[in-house]
């Protein structure tokens, strides 16, 4: 899949790099050395995919995430020399897709590309298509055709990357995923792509859905196994547990 790829890093040589690299896939790469200038290039040509350095003049890669988010669904992939959990769920939480730590392969950045123009093809194929069905687990409805999360009723604002991994998990109340299972339904086997990514959005999803992600009602750690969203019955029926 060929694609038009808006690429921002203030390092010129690994810019330089990683543009090579994607041209060899056949992309069309727009290099920007800061924020700025990545915004500006995206609101002038939508590009497929974005890549992101975090640190960077002007607007910094978080910043230009943030604002992507506000305008519009493009995949963003996060490069940054920071890898504590507490700055990939950071990056997650604003938007980001995908999160690589410098240094890098090359090669495993052009995987996790190809990956994300894959996702996001099957998310464009699919709104193309007929209704999707709406998950309804207890408070919490799950609406693929819309793309929205409600709880209570109450519209609950994710990015991309939560809203497919609840999908995934309200498509199957009771079920437990191992983070494994959750990443090959969401865009096939692929050894490029980490866990810790399913972590983050859990995370921050609980924050999202849960009255109290201390103690998660909704969405559970089923423990040295992976999640499962709890098989409540909807408001409209009695409360509790349904039975196996």
């Amino acid at each position: 899949m060929c694609a038009y790829v808006v690429l921002a890093d203030d390092d010129p040589k690994q810019a330089d790099l990683i543009r090579r690299y994607l041209e060899r896939e056949g992309h069309t790469v727009s290099v920007l050395h800061d924020g700025r200038a990545a915004l500006d290039e995206i609101r002038r040509r939508m590009p497929d995919l974005v890549v992101l350095d975090w640190m960077m003049p002007r607007v910094d890669g978080l910043d230009v995430c943030r604002v992507l988010r506000a305008e519009s669904d493009v995949p963003v992939l996060m490069l940054t020399a920071r890898a504590e959990e507490d700055d990939l769920l950071l990056a997650l939480d604003l938007g980001a897709d995908d999160y690589m730590t410098k240094p890098f392969s090359p090669r495993e950045l052009v995987a996790r590309v190809r990956t994300l123009l894959r996702r996001a093809g099957r998310r464009t194929d699919s709104a193309a298509g007929q209704d999707e069905p709406v998950f309804v687990v207890g408070p919490l409805v799950v609406d693929p055709g819309r793309f929205e999360v409600r709880v209570d009723g109450r519209l609950t604002e994710c990015t991309p990357g939560e809203f497919r991994v609840l999908e995934v998990l309200a498509a199957a109340p009771g079920r437990v995923f191992t983070r494994k299972q959750i990443l090959e339904h969401l865009h096939g086997i692929d050894r490029y792509m980490t866990t810790r990514t399913v972590d983050g959005h859990v995370m921050n999803l609980r924050r999202k859905i849960e009255p109290d992600p201390a103690r998660p009602t909704l969405l559970l750690t089923v423990y040295g196994v992976g999640y499962k969203v709890a098989d409540v019955r909807s408001p409209a029926d009695e409360g509790g547990l349904r039975a196996p």
